[in-house]
């Protein structure tokens, strides 16, 4: 049972094509295999840390030094930064909040699948031996553009070394949720913009008041009105819409610290998005996230204590899928 005190970590389990370190070591160490054992709900990655005797939070957590005992342990630090950076990722509104699919890729290229337009979604009546109406599904003209997204940790090894890991941690989570930010000014991007193979949206002019949110729920039909995205400035203006000010809307933000809009969407704050713009979309078929493969270290200079300079990155980019599923209102903004 103890057979994950013998495994060898080294640099090669982090260049694994499609696999992170975790995934690697799940295979040679599965936690199946730990069922109705006191071990049961740690991964393979959180035995090798108490293989080492290494606690990554709570008041006694280690220090940044207890990863360089050996060179096993050393193995385990690039992990645990990634983990700490998918927390802050985890704790914020992400991409994949707004994506109605995630693919991951292997490559740089992806061409995503379009369908035809015209009156692939009407609901027609078909006479007795007519033909069907057809969904027409073909791969796009345009390329997903992505964007790599990260912070370049810099700093010493002497500087960190009798650093706490649970302070440390703050500082990764932080970085997760720069990343997360930029990718989401992505999404935004995107939808204003187009893809390369669809355009972007049409705004229509607004206040923005009770009224808009009515035109964007009959524009978007026969979609769903279930998410509202805004900058700062938009924000302001639509938590002063008196609809929004009823007595269930504030009950819920009290209590969950969810934004809702009154016609029941969720609203999303996005701090970069340009003010004097507010886009309403269906998240279940707007966005497709496209990402290459998952967060990426300097795995080499982590491990061998080269800290001056290390990279911490996620690439990712966005496809349309359907047109219409967005829809966008433009006002004057605050001066």
């Amino acid at each position: 049972m103890a057979y994950f005190k013998n495994i060898t970590l080294e640099k090669g389990m982090y260049g694994v094509p499609g696999k992170t370190f975790t995934q690697v070591l799940e295979e040679l160490d599965r936690s199946e295999n730990y069922r109705d054992t006191p071990l049961e709900d740690l991964d393979a990655y959180q035995r090798q840390l108490m293989r080492y005797g290494i606690k990554v939070s709570g008041p006694q957590s280690s220090t940044v030094e207890s990863f360089f005992g050996s060179s096993g342990s050393a193995a385990l630090f690039p992990e645990f930064i990634a983990r700490a950076v998918r927390q802050g990722m985890e704790s914020v509104t992400k991409p994949a909040d707004i994506a109605a699919a995630v693919t991951t890729i292997e490559g740089l290229d992806y061409r995503p699948i379009t369908t035809g337009a015209g009156d692939d979604k009407s609901l027609k009546p078909v006479a007795e031996g007519a033909q069907l109406p057809s969904t027409t599904i073909r791969t796009s003209e345009g390329l997903v553009k992505l964007h790599k997204r990260g912070r370049m940790l810099v700093t010493s090894y002497e500087a960190l070394r009798f650093q706490k890991l649970e302070l440390f941690t703050v500082t990764l989570r932080q970085i997760g949720a720069y990343i997360c930010a930029a990718q989401m000014q992505d999404a935004v991007d995107t939808l204003i913009n187009g893809d390369g193979g669809k355009p972007g949206i049409t705004f229509a002019s607004g206040t923005p008041n009770y009224g808009d949110f009515v035109g964007l729920w009959g524009k978007l039909a026969p979609y769903t009105l279930n998410t509202v995205l805004a900058g700062t400035d938009a924000m302001e203006k639509l938590l002063n819409i008196s609809e929004f000010k009823d007595a269930q809307a504030g009950m819920n933000f009290q209590g969950t610290g969810n934004l809702v809009t009154p016609l029941g969407a969720k609203l999303i704050h996005v701090p970069t998005m340009e003010a004097g713009k507010i886009i309403a979309l269906d998240k279940t078929c707007a966005l497709e996230l496209v990402q290459a493969g998952d967060i990426v270290t300097d795995y080499d200079k982590l491990m061998d204590r080269q800290l001056e300079r290390a990279a911490i990155s996620v690439t990712a980019g966005f496809a349309r899928i359907y047109e219409g599923a967005a829809q966008g209102i433009s006002y004057s903004a605050s001066k």
